[in-house]
């Protein structure tokens, strides 16, 4: 079975955003000042008679305390460690959000053909950037921007139609939840593979395309 990285060997571990024991606060400045990533503050979740709920009071919230707090939230993402200690220090326990499109884009799929893709990859000995793994069992593969646009032509080419298969390129105008992000009690975002000096460099997305669609596919015959 596929376990989620929890260390990173080496000295340049201590560069890497740690996953557990670190503030949301000190981690959305790690990633914004070690990976230039564009971060923004989201929803947080709040204690009631001892329940988490989403701070946007929606009873029903999908991603309690893991989906933007306001509708031009495009407007908040910043790359600058400064601006971003300012954001959570005035919500600490905001969500860690990362807008795609600008400096990656992400291939959203299923937990299970993300583990099963993850493991032919190695096989393969391809190169991968960060993957996260949801709490509503998804996982997903940081990829060079533009994937958004070049994917259902991509999986076609492979004979597939983009619409059979559980996957999706999250570019412009989208975003992902990052590490350690909360959806209510259901639990944490984790980093599958977590980012480091060595995967600096992303992947382009049609070096990922055909492991990840095969096993979408193999996972929507189950």
């Amino acid at each position: 079975m596929f376990i989620v990285e929890e260390t990173i060997a080496g000295p340049e571990a201590a560069q890497i955003p740690k996953q557990r024991g670190e503030s949301l606060l000190d981690t959305a400045v790690r990633y914004a000042e070690e990976r230039h990533w564009d971060v923004f503050p989201g929803t947080w979740l709040e204690a009631v008679d001892g329940v988490q709920h989403c701070s946007c009071g929606n009873p029903a919230c999908a991603v309690p305390g893991a989906h933007p707090a306001r509708e031009d939230w495009a407007t908040q993402a910043t790359g600058s460690a400064t601006v971003a200690r300012r954001l959570w220090a005035a919500q600490p326990t905001a969500s860690i959000l990362l807008p795609t499109g600008h400096t990656f884009d992400a291939i959203d799929v299923p937990e299970t053909a993300g583990l099963l893709a993850l493991a032919r990859m190695e096989r393969m000995e391809l190169t991968l950037g960060p993957v996260t793994w949801t709490p509503d069992r998804r996982m997903q593969f940081f990829v060079l921007p533009g994937a958004s646009a070049k994917v259902p032509d991509l999986v076609r080419k492979l004979g597939w139609s983009p619409l059979a298969l559980d996957l999706k390129a999250q570019g412009e105008g989208e975003y992902v939840a990052a590490p350690p992000t909360r959806y209510g009690s259901r639990g944490a975002v984790q980093w599958a593979r977590r980012p480091t000096p060595a995967n600096r460099w992303l992947p382009d997305a049609e070096e990922l395309i055909s492991p990840l669609a095969y096993a979408c596919g193999r996972d929507g015959r189950r």
